[in-house]
């Protein structure tokens, strides 16, 4: 198996890309720590996993809260005994508009999106040298390596996610700790359904949820949104050891829509 003996957290794992992530490198023999303000979501995650014969421990956190960021580090390592990777999947579509913006919604969207990562990771860089070494994993977005005319503040935080990547790969290179982005496209997700509905997003009137969904997802050259299974697919590979060689890359996964 891919991942056997690793031991690693992935945040807002309770659905979509984070879910179907944490499922996977279970099933590669990963032990995860399973994160998500949701517990219901966290423990249906975690009962997958076992089922399955895995091994997983559930951690339900708000990540707009500094010592949360940081304690779902120490209970992962507490637990397996150990820490070596880290999904930073977390983050928050943010608002659409520009002009006229409540800065609660801008602030938000910053927490999710950059400040929540940088504590998680400051908190388990320690941890990662000590197993002599490890992998992080950023989600970025194709928002954050061409510019989003739907979501400029989005943009702004996952520009910033790519560049923080870029630096702390060159840093950390000499710790043996990858760091790595991956920049998906439109995903069937319950989350896309928030980006595609925002109710300061002009495009999206007279359309529902799932025509928004279809439309968007259709607009790449393979004419469909992502599948969460396909980007658990490109994380499990940045991960492993498999991407021994691979460090400081930003890879979209998004259907040539970049390309």
């Amino acid at each position: 198996m891919r991942m056997e003996g690793k031991i690693g957290l992935v945040t807002a794992a309770g659905s979509g890309m984070g879910r179907a992530g944490a499922i996977r490198f279970a099933s590669e023999g990963a032990s995860v720590g399973v994160v998500d303000i949701d517990p219901d979501a966290v423990a249906a995650v975690v009962a997958e996993i076992e089922a399955a014969g895995g091994k997983a421990l559930g951690i339900t956190a708000d990540l707009t809260k500094d010592e949360d960021s940081r304690r779902i580090v120490r209970e992962t390592a507490n637990h397996f005994n150990g820490l070596d990777f880290v999904w930073n999947h977390v983050g928050h579509p943010g608002p659409a508009a520009v002009e006229d913006l409540d800065m609660k919604d801008w602030d938000q969207a910053m927490d999710l999106n950059l400040r929540t990562v940088f504590i998680t990771t400051e908190t388990a860089l320690p941890e990662l040298r000590a197993r002599g070494g490890g992998s992080m994993l950023f989600t970025a977005s194709t928002s954050g390596l061409t510019g989003s005319m739907f979501s400029p503040v989005y943009s702004m935080a996952k520009f910033g996610v790519v560049g923080f990547v870029r630096a702390m790969a060159k840093r950390y290179a000499q710790d043996n700790i990858r760091i790595n982005a991956i920049c998906p496209g439109p995903i069937d997700t319950p989350m896309l359904r928030v980006f595609v509905a925002r109710p300061d997003q002009q495009s999206t009137q007279g359309m529902d949820k799932e025509e928004l969904v279809r439309t968007r997802g259709g607009m790449g050259p393979m004419g469909r949104p992502g599948k969460p299974d396909e980007i658990a697919n490109a994380a499990l590979f940045l991960l492993s050891d498999e991407a021994s060689f691979v460090n400081g890359a930003a890879l979209p996964v998004d259907g040539g829509m970049t390309a």
